[in-house]
């Protein structure tokens, strides 16, 4: 509570404190999980709320097929920051929110990085607004979108032909802790898939000097670091290989535990 008020007084912008166990003895009984240390704890203050209108929905595919909705806002200031988007999470929370285009929100900057709509003014809202509907195809291949029994989220199933699926793959692939391929980022990726050279993460095996050669941007020096990058990555241990096929619910601890008992392919 004493920081809640002293926390603004702070040199910069907190949203919370941590709380941590006072004691190495004790800390060391309690160890760690694969993410966190078990003697600390984040605690966060209530968020701040801002009111705004909601001026349009976009629909965001990520390298799982996910559909996530995306609120387009008229920028306002909140926290610090001017914001001009928010999640909506899934087709649950824009039936639950009753989401018109034009409608008055408040929004709410939580522990994510893309703040949150938490409530609607219906109070302003006219006869004329129209209601926000979850699409039934996908917003960038025009796949019918399937929807699993007792999950929220909708997903497109054609995941060798969706573009943000393919792209999102191949970034998964090369990041750190996979396969952890230098010299080529998220640019990169779109520039040689919009070329024909990269539609799976296999692909970038069979990537040529010849055929990167005259795209626009890459001159020797960074042909020969990509290359390396990818030759170098055939050296990576078997759990952030099996971590960088990207299957769903394998994660990187479960990829380590699988590994462990399993040792190869």
């Amino acid at each position: 509570e004493k920081w809640e008020e002293k926390r603004h007084e702070l040199p910069l912008n907190t949203d919370g404190i941590v709380i941590k166990i006072n004691s190495f003895a004790q800390r060391e009984e309690l160890g760690f999980t694969a993410k966190s240390p078990r003697w600390a704890i984040a605690y966060k203050y209530k968020a701040e709320s801002a009111a705004t209108t909601l001026e349009s929905v976009s629909y965001q595919v990520g390298r799982t097929g996910n559909i996530t909705p995306v609120a387009n806002l008229k920028p306002v200031l909140l926290a610090g920051t001017v914001v001009k988007r928010a999640s909506v999470h899934n087709a649950n929370e824009i039936e639950r929110l009753d989401l018109h285009i034009g409608d008055t929100v408040f929004v709410e900057k939580g522990g994510e990085i893309i703040p949150k709509i938490t409530g609607v003014d219906t109070s302003k809202r006219t006869a004329d607004m129209e209601a926000v509907l979850f699409p039934d195809l996908c917003p960038e291949c025009g796949t019918a979108l399937i929807r699993k029994d007792g999950e929220a989220n909708h997903y497109c199933p054609n995941e060798k032909g969706c573009p943000p699926q393919i792209k999102g793959k191949i970034e998964h692939f090369i990041q750190r802790k996979a396969m952890n391929i230098e010299n080529i980022g998220s640019e990169t990726i779109e520039t040689f898939y919009t070329k024909g050279l990269l539609s799976s993460p296999a692909d970038l095996y069979d990537l040529k000097y010849e055929d990167i050669q005259g795209i626009e941007g890459f001159k020797d020096k960074s042909i020969k670091n990509i290359l390396s990058g990818v030759e170098k990555s055939k050296e990576i241990p078997f759990k952030q290989v099996l971590f960088a096929i990207g299957i769903r619910f394998v994660g990187a601890t479960v990829a380590e535990k699988l590994t462990a008992h399993f040792l190869t392919i």
